[in-house]
């Protein structure tokens, strides 16, 4: 058997020289995920039409006794080990039962994610240059505001294969193949992708529309890159690592005119040089209209954007939410960009109801990593989940941070919560 000498491979706390071996935990990886992760799994030997099994319905077909499936779990390793010709000293020296514990971020080269999700970014770009809005088929979701294109299905398709042949155990969401009710975001370390963020900036050819890549373990961003082909502009994050954002990033890429700078912006990559936050009277503040259009989140939704804009009252009631007059609202029709535009400091906040864990997941690690956080679009939430679908980002400032979200909040009222169904 052909050994890589001097190249010894870590995956999830086994070790070791053989490539066939790393071939054998690749494939060991994805059966776990496959059959022990929910929603990832192979139809089982029982019942063949039948795609979601966790690891106790798999055994439960087979009508596997409680006391035999610890056993049967390792021998299941032993057998899969040995079909695929990894070496002895190999198997007798791995631990089965790490392969069916979820992945951390130490256990996955955030760096090579990074890298390849910079190289599909670029491609993605190439194919939304390419593409004629104006000559392309369109069609719609929700309604009519709901935009989707041939573009968006095409770029989708180009990186969910791109993905799967470099890290073929990982799992993949994304927005055109997303099943209502269906889809879910798990713990397993995931891709999430929105091939096109900012589709009706795109048919209107409003230069703000990008690729949104991220990587998720653990229902955390672990990495993210954006990318907008309009205006060659890539923003990117590793977790722990620092955001960068870098202009004119294809056209200088491979020459020594690189224009990478550290994010926040204001602050040359150091929060504590930013400026303070100072309350909303003097933030600027992303907004997005979304694609509902009535109903109560398009009725509080139009209410906060009132009382943002509006002059403060000398003597406003108690009862009723404050105004705000922020220096300016702003929407560049883009989850992901507005996010960006957040980190880099260029926003102050942003406020978002209705979008998914696809267009906040790579500009949620962006903005973490230039020092900002994300918290809940409705009131009281600090730590809310990936795909919450309800979001308040603030950008990084040695100070205010939690006075602007507070603020915020009481702007929005009491009583007001967006609800949004997954």
């Amino acid at each position: 058997m052909s050994q890589l000498a001097g190249s010894r491979i870590s995956i999830h706390g086994v070790t070791t020289a053989c490539r066939a071996c790393d071939i054998t935990r690749q494939s060991l990886i994805a059966w776990r995920m496959a059959i022990v992760d929910p929603c990832f799994s192979d139809p089982s030997p029982a019942n063949p039409t039948k795609t979601k099994l966790t690891h106790t319905e798999y055994w439960d077909e087979l009508e596997l006794p409680q006391r035999s499936r610890p056993a049967a779990t390792i021998l299941f390793f032993y057998r899969l080990a040995s079909q695929l010709q990894a070496c002895s000293s190999c198997i007798a020296s791995a631990n089965p039962s790490v392969f069916f514990q979820t992945p951390t971020m130490s256990d996955i080269d955030l760096q090579g994610v990074h890298d390849t999700l910079i190289a599909v970014a670029f491609e993605a770009g190439r194919m939304i240059l390419a593409a004629d809005p104006n000559n392309i088929p369109k069609g719609t979701k929700k309604n009519s505001v709901d935009l989707v294109t041939e573009a968006d299905q095409a770029v989708e398709k180009m990186v969910n294969t791109r993905l799967r042949e470099a890290y073929p155990a990982c799992a993949f969401v994304g927005e055109e193949t997303y099943v209502a009710g269906e889809t879910k975001v798990t713990d397993a370390p995931t891709f999430i992708v929105d091939p096109i963020d900012g589709t009706t900036n795109f048919v209107h050819g409003f230069p703000h529309a990008c690729i949104s890549l991220g990587f998720a373990i653990g229902r955390r961003p672990a990495v993210g890159v954006v990318y907008n082909p309009f205006l060659d502009t890539l923003y990117t994050a590793i977790k722990g690592q620092g955001a960068y954002m870098e202009r004119n990033a294809v056209l200088n890429k491979g020459t020594a005119n690189s224009n990478k700078l550290k994010l926040p912006l204001a602050g040359r990559g150091d929060v504590q040089e930013a400026p303070a936050l100072r309350g909303l009277g003097t933030s600027l503040v992303g907004i997005e209209w979304g694609a509902d259009r009535d109903g109560a989140n398009y009725d509080l939704k139009v209410g906060v954007f009132q009382r943002l804009a509006a002059a403060k009252a000398e003597a406003a009631a108690a009862s009723s939410p404050p105004n705000a007059m922020v220096h300016s609202l702003r929407s560049l029709g883009s989850a992901a960009l507005n996010l960006c535009a957040v980190a880099a400091g260029q926003l102050d906040c942003y406020w978002e109801g209705g979008c998914y864990a696809w267009d906040v997941c790579a500009g949620w690690c962006i903005l973490s990593e230039a020092g900002g956080f994300v918290a809940s679009g409705n009131p009281g939430d600090w730590d809310p989940e990936l795909d919450s679908r309800v979001y308040l980002a603030v950008r990084g400032a040695p100070s205010g941070a939690r006075e602007l979200v507070e603020e915020f909040w009481s702007v929005i009222g009491d009583k007001g919560i967006l609800e949004y169904k997954h």
